[in-house]
């Protein structure tokens, strides 16, 4: 038998009820519980050294060589990766008509694998690597298979998995790592289509995403600390029109004071109170007015 959701979550509940269009703003947080890691502590500080940015990527082709050995061990896990219970209840949620959309920070398409519809993919897909010279976009899949014959004696090797299909390798010799060139124009750099650091969010998915908020009547945060400014401009921009903000995060956030509502509580039990505390209720009149 349930318990009774405690005093938070009730809020969320009645807050929902009453704002019945939400779009949902995701982060690491919301992804923890598929096995993959996040990369920030309670207090939004770096639990880890910082990932790769785009300038490093761009202009270091040892960098690059660095970037696709530690990706060649870890990504498996981000490839393998299940929906949580956070991904599949979104996805119900959605279905009941009770969130506009979804924008996630996060690159590994677990909410599309659980069933939700309207997503944008904030910062990228995880599953695609593009020519930064003539666009091609290749399946990552393919391409670590062609790195795997490249690079037969890094396959298989164990490390730390890291964020985002990365891996801890520790004083090795990248140097030798092999790099395929572009199948179509054979000199374009190959590069995951994901936003690195230091990179910015394109201007059309950004317009999406803020067109997608515009449309909700709340927005609920999900297990980020917004501590990228990409991700904190939404809960900007929605107080700065008035909508209620809510957010479901242990620890720290750049958003804090932005908060109509914040639970400090585990995002999975928070989002089943939600769910269970709105199946089958109808949102008043007011509220769709």
């Amino acid at each position: 038998m349930s318990s009774a959701p405690g005093v938070d979550e009730q809020a969320l509940i009645d807050l929902v009820r009453h704002h019945p269009r939400l779009c949902v703003l995701t982060g690491a947080g919301v992804s923890t519980d598929s096995g993959i890691p996040d990369y920030r502590d309670e207090a939004g500080a770096w639990k880890r050294p910082p990932p790769m940015t785009h300038q490093v990527y761009m202009k270091s082709h040892l960098g690059r060589q660095r970037y696709w050995a530690r990706s060649l061990v870890g990504f498996r896990l981000l490839a393998g990766a299940s929906p949580g219970r956070a991904h599949h209840t979104l996805a119900a949620l959605e279905a009941q008509g009770l969130i506009e959309g979804i924008i996630t920070q996060n690159v590994d398409r677990l909410h599309q694998k659980a069933g939700s519809k309207r997503v944008v993919d904030l910062h990228g897909r995880a599953d695609l690597v593009r020519c930064m010279q003539c666009n091609l976009l290749v399946r990552r899949h393919v391409l670590h298979d062609h790195l795997a014959e490249l690079n037969p004696d890094w396959v298989g090797m164990d490390a730390e998995i890291a964020p985002d299909g990365d891996a801890y390798l520790d004083d090795v010799d990248f140097s030798d790592f092999r790099l395929p060139d572009c199948p179509r124009c054979g000199h374009g750099i190959l590069k995951p289509d994901v936003v690195f650091f230091g990179d910015n969010v394109p201007r059309a998915r950004l317009n999406r995403a803020m067109s997608m908020l515009d449309d909700s009547q709340a927005l609920l945060v999900v297990g980020s600390s917004l501590m990228v400014f990409s991700g904190f401009r939404f809960a900007r921009h929605a107080a700065a029109r008035g909508l209620p903000v809510a957010c479901i995060n242990r620890g720290h956030t750049r958003a804090d004071a932005l908060y109509t509502l914040k639970c400090e509580a585990s995002i999975d039990e928070s989002l089943t109170a939600l769910l269970a505390g709105l199946s089958g209720s109808r949102p008043s009149p007011e509220a769709t007015g």
